[in-house]
């Protein structure tokens, strides 16, 4: 069994979070872990029309966004990494600078020191040098940095093509299985 903690933010892109959770809720072997912050909650609103109750049914265990007292805040609770989808600047800047001032923060922190994989997917655009010297301080800490930038190559029809290939890119990163995968094979 495979454990896998999500952190969803208040940054624009929730599309991608919904996303990645249907598909891991369609993997047996995986267990996640959700917490989410105010602002995602209102972006699930806003964003898509799934209730906060169906997006919670996709997870095996949910936390309050204060919580720093949960089980996924200590690196004594084993784990295979930790993805931020999406990711805002401000949540960004936090883990870069040790901020743990809430749960997300603090578990992509205990990521860090644990030697954890830990995927973030910026949503933010044009970054600016704050972002991008935020980001790179992650990318040397050892985080994976997925920006959700769309291919061509194979073809999308849909807004849902671009998104699977988004999260196909993180399950990779997790080496997780994945459907409906559209991936390069060569000219």
């Amino acid at each position: 069994m495979k454990r896998l903690i999500v952190g969803i933010t208040g940054a624009s892109g929730t599309v991608y979070a919904v996303d990645l959770l249907k598909k891991l809720h369609e993997i047996p072997t995986v267990e996640v872990h959700l917490v989410m912050s105010t602002w995602a909650k209102k972006n699930l609103e806003l964003e898509t029309t799934m209730t906060l109750k169906q997006l919670q049914a996709l997870a095996d265990y949910t936390y309050h966004i204060n919580d720093q007292g949960a089980t996924i805040a200590s690196g004594s609770f084993l784990n295979d990494g930790m993805v931020i989808v999406p990711a805002s600047m401000k949540t960004v800047a936090g883990i870069a600078y040790g901020f743990g001032d809430n749960l997300i923060s603090r578990a992509a922190d205990v990521t860090i020191k644990e030697q954890r994989k830990l995927v973030i997917v910026p949503r933010e655009t044009p970054l600016s040098v704050i972002h991008l010297e935020n980001l790179t301080k992650l990318a040397k800490l050892g985080a994976q940095i997925i920006p959700p930038i769309p291919a061509f190559y194979n073809h999308p029809q849909t807004i849902q093509d671009l998104v699977d290939h988004q999260t196909m890119k993180v399950l990779d990163a997790f080496h997780m299985p994945t459907k409906n995968d559209r991936r390069w094979e060569g000219d």
